[in-house]
């Protein structure tokens, strides 16, 4: 019965939320018409030039910084960018795709994740220059109006078109040389280490144009809104942007937000990113540098969420270097973490955060000594079980003893008939007579509901278990069992666990019983394996221990 109603109060939680998105995806305000509507009513967005957008940020910075050119910086459909050429990099876990237009990341292939377990050759495109998948990672210097800068609508040039780190390589350094007619060269460099989904941005700026010269650097992601909301019948993950800083912390920016409202701070010790289901990408300027963030909404259903350096001078005869970082791959906890405070809540377990990352934490070192996370899931399990046992034995002698009294209510029911308010008042007079508190199992469930909801979280939120398998025809926990095996042992499971539990005086409601397991086990089909699993064993243990301790009570009566 505590699992009945475990999965009745997380079944009607999520049929709500379902029934919210139903209502958005129908009624809401489409991001796109959304985006046309503010750039109208907004004058200080950025407006199309000759029909493009230039997505350079002139719209968010001072007055001091020059207009975007006409033309757009965003590579379409071709693969080698508008006007530069295309460098390929291949490390032991990117591949990506540099244009020398810029040194936008226009392409990254993560090389130890596949789209699906049907096409294990296909590895997940985080970014992407296709026009309806487009999403890429900009970036540039602005100049003041008295000097030209490199913005990522500039020309770069190369003297090598094509990386890959060699088993012995640690380290590969992507250079490419932007001159001014004036005297000022820039050179921007990329750097990939093994074993790291971090990039380092570096601007290298010598002047020798006779006088001071003056700019800032910027980070941004340009992406059209993606078709699906990341949504199914058992999930929903947020796609969109985030910001982190010291004082607003964790803030979700979604395309409607970019669309009708401009972001407009200056902060410190932050980062910026886009996130989606299992990976994002992320600009992390320097911690102790304050940034000044920034959206906007262009033409074509385009999105920008971005972030801005204070200029910095250099003067004539002057080197200086300007750096930035940009993450594009997994949202691996234990890495994030380490490479800006904040990062690792891009792995968003919503409100039960405080529950769910211990629980992870337990997980992961489970899985670290059995190697496995099905077993990591099964003993989890039982470890949960052994923390709430002593409230679940509560539980389960609670409805042992209203069991023995199931005979008295039935004749208590016969003799009122009809007259349910008389029947309900005997009821409760004998409850009161045998001390018997009817709601005394509904304090354990009710400690155990967060856990549950935590723990589905976990197994839907963490990258680690995508795609991982547990033994036979289990090929990936983090999807459904493609036989729908474990939902027919959970049904089973649920009926057993009926079967120990006092049958409701009610017929109608004893109907209602009985047809749970067959409806829950249609729904539990489409949710991930792993999280079936946890309730499979999970109602295994459960039947063990309320048989035994009904036995118990049952035994010491006689």
């Amino acid at each position: 019965m505590d699992n009945l109603r475990l999965i009745l109060f997380f079944t009607l939680a999520f049929l709500g939320l379902l029934i919210y998105q139903a209502w958005q995806q129908d009624y809401g305000v489409p991001a796109q018409l959304a985006a046309e509507q503010a750039a109208k009513q907004n004058g200080d967005l950025a407006t199309p030039q000759s029909g493009e957008d230039s997505g350079v940020p002139t719209a968010a910075v001072k007055a001091d910084l020059p207009q975007a050119a006409s033309g757009s910086a965003v590579p379409g459909e071709q693969q080698s960018g508008q006007n530069g050429q295309v460098i390929h990099v291949v490390t032991d876990l990117l591949k990506l795709e540099i244009s020398t237009q810029g040194g936008t990341v226009q392409r990254a292939d993560l090389l130890q994740y596949f789209e699906s377990l049907d096409t294990p050759d296909l590895k997940v495109e985080l970014l992407s220059p296709s026009g309806s998948d487009l999403y890429i990672a900009q970036s540039g210097l602005i100049g003041s109006e008295k000097g030209e800068a490199p913005s990522h609508e500039a020309i770069y040039q190369t003297e090598q078109t094509n990386y890959e780190m060699g088993e012995n390589q640690d380290q590969l350094v992507i250079p490419m040389v932007w001159k001014s007619d004036s005297g000022v060269t820039v050179t921007k460099q990329f750097t990939l280490n093994r074993g790291s989904y971090l990039i380092g941005v570096d601007y290298l700026i010598e002047n020798q144009s006779g006088e001071s010269w003056a700019a800032r650097d910027y980070g941004q992601l340009q992406r059209v809104e993606p078709d699906g909301d990341g949504s199914g019948f058992t999930t929903y993950t947020y796609t969109g942007g985030v910001y982190y800083n010291p004082k607003d912390k964790y803030e979700k920016v979604d395309f409607d937000d970019m669309a009708s409202k401009k972001l407009d701070i200056d902060t410190d010790r932050g980062w910026l990113a886009m996130i989606e289901h299992y990976f994002l990408s992320a600009w992390i300027p320097p911690k102790d540098q304050v940034e000044h963030y920034y959206t906007n909404a262009l033409s074509g259903g385009k999105y920008l969420l971005g972030s801005y350096s204070p200029s910095i001078t250099v003067e004539n005869g002057q080197t200086q270097q300007i750096s930035r970082q940009l993450y594009v791959g997994p949202k691996l906890q234990d890495q994030l973490e380490v490479i800006a405070e904040g990062l690792e809540l891009t792995v968003d377990y919503g409100w039960l955060t405080v529950i769910a990352k211990p629980i992870f934490w337990l997980l992961k070192t489970i899985h670290n000594m059995v190697g496995n996370w099905g077993w990591a899931i099964i003993l989890l399990t039982i470890l949960i079980k052994l923390v709430f046992y002593k409230l679940s034995e509560t539980s389960y002698k609670s409805m042992a003893n209203m069991r023995k009294f199931t005979p008295r209510v039935q004749a208590l029911k016969d003799r009122y008939g009809d007259d349910k308010q008389r029947f309900q008042q005997a009821m409760m007079e004998l409850y009161k007579t045998e001390k018997i508190n009817p709601l005394g199992g509904c304090l354990p469930i009710l400690v155990q509901i967060p856990v549950f909801i935590a723990l589905y979280w976990v197994l839907l939120e963490s990258v680690e278990l995508r795609h991982a398998p547990w033994i036979l025809w289990i090929e990936s926990l983090s999807e459904k069992d493609p036989y729908f095996i474990l939902p027919l042992i959970m049904g089973v499971s649920m009926f057993v666990q009926q079967k120990l539990n006092p049958a409701p005086p009610d017929p109608m409601q004893a109907k209602i019983m009985m047809s749970l397991p067959f409806v829950f086990t249609i729904f539990f089909a489409f949710f991930p394996a792993g999280l079936v699993l946890y309730w499979v064993v999970n109602n295994l243990i459960s039947i063990a221990q309320q048989w035994y301790i009904t036995r118990q009570i049952e035994n010491a009566a006689t």
